[in-house]
């Protein structure tokens, strides 16, 4: 889905938002600001933006399951594919040096530029701008990241609920494997203290751990 970038009551932060550091350095007779300090302000409002956004639209979804949705759709890689749809990619003002190399397709300089749009929309308009703008993109991106389970780190998921919890770090052993050397099974299972929460398989110790977290969080009810 293909948007149009924002309109701005004030063009000149639209113009700051799209300009990029090394533009300036090669035209130094320019008095305009990089994009950087309204990349600092966009990356504060996005995710408070995108939190509130995730808390409305899913009212039965756990705090865990909340947090690494709301990362999953604030890394850069989705910020990128964001600037994308609008077209930034094309509008970025960069220095020859930086163009040549690719930085029009660089995710991370993408990234960086979405949130200063961001920064820029808030400054102009409000946070309710931001809000209606994101909500433009996030319906369609938040589909994919469920449906690929792209949020899911389950050990990460599991340690932060078993920290703020019950303040304990859970334990992972390895208790069984089979099968040939070249396609082993493994059988991973955690504790908290000394419970066992969850046991997983896995063709690698990591897969099996991911696996038995998985299984510890559908059993302790937290996603």
């Amino acid at each position: 889905m293909m948007l149009p970038l924002p309109t701005f009551r004030d063009p000149s932060l639209l113009e700051r938002a799209l300009t990029h550091r090394s533009y300036l350095n090669e035209h130094p007779e320019l008095a305009i600001d990089d994009n950087e300090r309204l990349e600092f302000l966009g990356d504060a409002v996005l995710d408070f933006v995108t939190g509130a956004w995730l808390y409305n639209r899913f009212p039965e979804m756990a705090e865990g399951r909340l947090t690494s949705l709301r990362a999953a759709l604030v890394k850069a890689e989705a910020l990128a594919k964001f600037a994308v749809q609008i077209g930034l990619n094309e509008h970025l003002r960069l220095g020859k040096g930086e163009a040549d190399t690719g930085g029009r397709g660089r995710a991370s300089m993408l990234a960086d530029a979405f949130e200063a749009i961001l920064g820029a929309l808030y400054l102009d308009q409000g946070l309710d701008a931001v809000r209606d703008f994101l909500g433009q993109l996030l319906p369609e991106e938040t589909e994919r990241v469920l449906v690929g389970e792209g949020d899911r780190d389950a050990k990460s998921i599991l340690q932060e609920w078993s920290q703020a919890e019950r303040g304990i770090t859970p334990r992972y052993r390895s208790v069984d494997e089979h099968g040939p050397d070249h396609a082993k099974t493994f059988n991973v299972e955690v504790r908290i203290g000394e419970e066992i929460v969850g046991r997983g398989d896995g063709p690698s110790k990591q897969a099996a751990a991911q696996a038995a977290a998985r299984d510890a969080l559908r059993r302790l009810n937290v996603i």
